[in-house]
């Protein structure tokens, strides 16, 4: 089979809008049921059911503002009556989210996908506070504006995979169902193979679809030239992360990063490194180089061993915010930013026709170069 090969290294335009002020608020719709919720009253329902989302006194606080109906009349009643059939809806009210960067350069596009240049400090998908001010949030604006390509039919702009918040560089994104299923598995397929023992790395690098590689500044020196990491990632209890901190466990799934030493500086502390993930677990990059000993530089949450810097699963802060939930934990969380972490590279195959390999880069960061870089782009 023919295959051509198409590079790309320099961005082809940006586009994002500003952020409102306030975003939309959100609507979350509920329907009571016989065998589980009938009888309960109101505040029972929402204290035990979300209490991840406000404590007691936070539900109680939102009932009595009006931002709960029961099938299309508010009750301020907490004590109410819930039977089988009833439609709940709380709305969560606007609130201005945290400052995020909104720009983002296009480096390549096609009809079936597209890939971003992402800033760090922009989320990738809605979450916490962050439900309007993402990428997908401005790839959906920049649909509805009909500026590109993405306006044919059957578009569907959708990242594919994740990027931390504090992490920048190359986002893909399918524009196509078909584009979104075959990139999906992609990674899928790439995170599977190293759960396989039978496969040795030739194998591996023969099978694999799509290749990630990222530049990262750690604290120390490393004195190895190269290093595998293959130390499992798995999820503990922690405060103000609902389902879970990723981190590094003897029982969590496996997962494989390559590591190069790119450059060494003695006198600060720290070292230049590129990392070829060849599986897609959380928040890996950050947990496996503080596994060995060497955290990401300014990384807030993850400390030598890939374990959180402070943690006590003990306490729970019943405190809430002005809108009823929880206060912003004042523990670090996986989105806080602060760490040097770039998506460099990305290799792939053409997720519909797979005759065309694609090789996409993102410019690095100053911080993130090395001094020759630095020399030959001066």
């Amino acid at each position: 089979m023919l295959c051509t090969t198409t590079t790309t290294t320099s961005p082809l335009n940006s586009f994002g809008s500003p952020w409102p002020d306030l975003n939309d608020g959100l609507f979350y719709s509920d329907a009571v049921s016989t065998t589980s919720d009938s009888g309960l009253t109101l505040i029972h329902f929402y204290s035990s059911k979300y209490k991840n989302s406000a404590p007691l006194q936070g539900w109680l606080q939102r009932i009595h503002n009006g931002q709960i109906t029961i099938d299309g009349e508010v009750v301020k009643e907490p004590k109410a009556i819930l039977r089988d059939g009833m439609e709940l809806v709380y709305h969560r009210l606007p609130w201005r989210e945290p400052d995020a960067p909104y720009l983002l350069q296009v480096l390549y596009e096609d009809n079936d996908m597209i890939a971003l240049n992402k800033p760090a400090g922009l989320q990738v998908l809605p979450g916490g506070l962050f439900q309007q001010r993402t990428v997908l949030m401005q790839l959906q604006w920049r649909a509805s504006k009909g500026s590109s390509s993405l306006e044919t039919q059957g578009s569907h702009p959708v990242p594919v995979h994740r990027l931390g918040r504090g992490t920048s560089g190359i986002l893909l994104c399918a524009k196509t169902m078909v584009a979104k299923t075959s990139l999906a598995a992609f990674f899928a397929e790439g995170t599977s193979l190293i759960g396989d023992s039978s496969n040795t790395d030739m194998k591996q690098s023969k099978r694999r679809k799509i290749s990630k590689i990222y530049r990262a500044l750690v604290n120390g020196i490393l004195k190895q030239d190269k290093i595998i990491i293959k130390q499992p990632i798995g999820t503990m209890r922690y405060p103000g992360v609902a389902k879970g901190l990723y981190v590094a466990s003897a029982s969590g799934k496996p997962a494989l990063s390559k590591v190069e030493v790119l450059e060494r500086d003695s006198q600060l502390n720290q070292t230049l490194v590129q990392v070829e993930i060849e599986s897609g677990r959380p928040h890996q990059i950050r947990i496996h180089l503080s596994f060995i000993g060497h955290p990401l530089l300014g990384d807030p949450l993850y400390d030598v061993g890939g374990q959180p810097m402070c943690f006590d699963s003990e306490h729970e802060d019943e405190s809430f915010a002005e809108d009823g939930g929880y206060e912003r934990p004042a523990k670090p969380v996986p989105g806080d930013c602060g760490y040097y972490l770039h998506a460099h590279q990305l290799v792939l195959s053409h997720p519909t026709t797979n005759e065309q390999v694609i090789k996409i880069t993102a410019s690095l960061p100053p911080i993130l170069r090395t001094q020759a870089e630095t020399e030959e782009l001066m």
